[in-house]
Parts: structure tokens; C-alpha cells; sequence
């Protein structure tokens, strides 16, 4: 039943100009390790989201990588700095996200950030472009985070309340109740989904994990990201909190080893609530191996419903954990590209490097 996929070739193939010109224009993020654009007229090459003012179409040629457009006689882009990865940590933030990490008990008002160099303002801004809320909220949710893993583990309320940086009980059962719905000491039965960016080579991605496993591995640019991460928390009865998980490094690492063509294969726990046909439809993504493809309707005949290729795409599209449970490598009966949350010359490229991997001289 399998095909070897015929979408793709060893080499990086790039979209047409006007394609490419498209996405410059409209700063899609989607495009995020597909091409760079170099400008002729200012020697600069960008990124495909880059915020600078666009050149003229025939001031544009484009390279597969920041490496060939440097080769080529351009240089760096100083404001969307292409040779470093998209969703990096500024190095003017860097020493206060490590503050951060090392203390989920923290407690910083804007004082305390001057205090160190750091304008409020700015900081205030680039959580909110990146995490979709203010450091405040960022700070007060990774307590929560905290105090709620030590409840379920038995701790009392007051020793988790104080032990996560709380000076009060009543503030910490006002802030537990806002951010989880229900009062500390009712908490049981629910869950904590700890959300992490991982950068990758095509964009950042936002990581969910329980304490069982990974549930979610999105492109954090989805458009059904946010639809996506509300029917997982119901149907986890789970409340998402940004936050560490011992998931996250094995992810970061295996993920690496997969960009780079070390790993073929991936061996975390997954958590995948849905119904069964949808279990049905994921278990069978993951028997696709690496460097091949499936049809719909192939995939449709491997459940045991033939009949059921329609339904087969939408489960596919309901897929919360991309690159594990490989819905990229699906397409079409005629070998077209369709149907991928995180932008067809996304998946066309995850093809690619799946491809070139299993090719590749040993």
C-alpha cells in the first residue's frame, strides 16, 4: 500500500518568484526555512516574515538558505536577523528569561526591571508577541504552574501557596481560581498542560505536555492553532500554563536530530484524546515510514473504511502533534501536496528532508 513519494527530490526546490514575492510581501512565517530573499539593490538578504520595506520584484532574487545567499555576496538583515533562528531570545532579554528559568517563584515589577537595564515597555511587548500576554501574566501563570504540580502531589495548600511566591492565601486562591477556574483545594481531576516554544529550522512550535507525554506539536504561526489547543484542554479537562516538562528537552533533542538527519523515528510518549475513528486515523499516520507517502483513500482502505476518505481528512486536520504523527506525509491520489495546517511548502519541505534522509549514504 505504500508508494515512495514522488512530491519530492533530494534537493531543496524553491517556489516560483511570484510565490515567493507573495509571501515577502505578506511577511508569512510560513515560509520560514522554504526560502530567503536576497536585495539586490541594498546587498542584504532577508527572511521570508522580515518587517523592512519591500524592494521591487526585479530587485529580488531568492536562495534556499541564509548559507547560499551568503555565499552569493549578501549579508545579514539587521532587523529580522535570518542567520538566527525565527522566535530567538533577543541577547538584550536573554539574561532575564534565564532568571526566569531558574526561579518559577520570581515576582519583577517594573521597577525591577529598569533596575536591570530593561525597559517595561519593550519587555511588556515581546511576551505579548510571543507568548500572547504581558511578563506579568507570563511570571503569574508559571507559579500557578508550580503550585498546582505541588498540590497534586500532595502538598498542602498553604505550604504550595507560600513555596510558589505567594505572600497570601487569600491572593493565591483569588489568582488559582482566575487562572484554573476552581478553588485550590478543589483541583483534583484536573490537569496541567505546560506549554514551551521549540525553535525548529521551519519556525518556532509550541510544545504541550502532561505528565504522561506530549498532547500537542503545532506550528506556532497555525491559524487553527488556538482551536486546537481549547478542544485539547476540554477534552483533558486541562488547563494550558506556560511552564517546563521533562518531555521538553527529549523533544528538543530528537527534533534537532530529525531537522539534521540523524533520526528517522521518534520514541516520546504521545497523549491523543479524540474519538475512535480519529485514534484509528493517527495510529495509522504512524506506520507511514520515513521518506514515504500514503493517499487519502490508501489510508482510508488501512483503517478498514474504504469509503471513508473525507472523514480521513479532517482527522488528519485534527492532528495536534505535527512531525511525530507524520500528516505531512499524506497527499493526494494524483501525488499533489494538499491539505496542511502549517502551509503546503511547509510540508513540501518536511518531505524533502525526510527524503534526502532515507537517500542519503550511510
Amino acid at each position: 500500500m505504500n508508494q515512495t513519494d514522488k512530491a519530492t527530490n533530494q534537493t531543496h526546490s524553491l517556489p516560483n518568484g511570484e510565490t515567493m514575492y507573495a509571501a515577502l510581501v505578506q511577511r508569512d512565517s510560513r515560509f520560514e526555512g522554504v526560502f530567503v530573499a536576497a536585495i539586490r539593490t541594498t546587498g542584504i538578504f532577508c527572511r521570508p516574515s522580515c518587517s523592512a520595506r519591500k524592494p521591487k520584484p526585479e530587485n529580488v532574487e531568492y536562495f534556499p538558505d541564509a548559507k547560499t545567499a551568503l555565499a552569493n555576496g549578501y549579508r545579514e538583515c539587521k532587523i529580522c536577523r535570518p542567520l538566527v533562528a525565527l522566535g530567538s531570545t533577543p541577547d538584550w532579554l536573554q539574561p532575564l528569561i534565564e532568571e526566569v528559568e531558574q526561579d518559577t517563584t520570581i515576582r519583577l515589577q517594573a521597577e525591577d526591571l529598569r533596575e536591570r537595564g530593561l525597559d517595561p515597555v519593550r519587555v511588556r511587548r515581546w511576551f505579548q508577541k510571543l507568548h500572547g500576554m504581558s511578563f506579568a501574566a507570563y511570571l503569574r501563570m508559571r507559579r500557578i504552574n508550580q503550585a498546582f504540580s505541588q498540590i497534586q502531589h500532595k502538598t498542602p495548600v498553604t505550604d504550595a501557596a507560600f513555596q510558589s511566591g505567594y505572600e497570601s492565601l487569600s491572593g493565591f486562591g483569588e489568582g488559582f481560581k482566575k487562572t484554573m477556574g476552581t478553588a485550590p483545594a478543589k483541583s483534583k481531576g484536573q490537569q496541567v498542560i505546560a506549554v514551551s516554544r521549540i525553535l525548529t529550522p521551519l519556525g518556532p512550535m509550541l510544545a504541550g505536555a502532561t505528565e504522561q507525554g506530549i498532547c500537542l506539536l503545532e506550528f506556532t504561526d497555525r491559524r487553527m492553532l488556538e482551536t486546537q489547543l481549547d478542544r485539547l484542554q476540554k477534552r483533558l479537562n486541562a488547563k494550558a500554563l506556560p511552564g517546563d516538562s521533562p518531555f521538553f528537552n527529549r523533544l528538543e533533542g530528537q527534533l534537532r536530530d530529525y531537522f539534521t538527519g540523524k533520526r528517522t523515528e521518534f520514541d516520546l510518549p504521545l497523549i491523543t484524546p479524540g474519538t475512535e475513528f480519529q485514534q484509528k486515523v493517527w495510529a495509522a499516520l504512524q506506520t507511514i515510514p520515513c521518506g514515504e507517502t500514503r493517499s487519502y483513500s490508501e489510508q482510508a482502505e488501512i483503517i478498514g473504511q474504504p469509503t471513508a476518505v473525507r472523514a480521513v481528512a479532517r482527522a488528519n486536520g485534527d492532528n495536534r502533534i505535527a512531525i511525530l504523527i507524520p500528516c505531512h506525509r499524506v497527499i493526494g491520489a494524483d501525488g499533489s501536496l494538499t491539505g496542511y495546517g502549517g502551509g503546503l511548502w511547509r510540508k513540501k519541505r518536511l518531505l524533502e528532508i525526510e527524503h534526502a534522509d532515507v537517500v542519503k549514504p550511510k
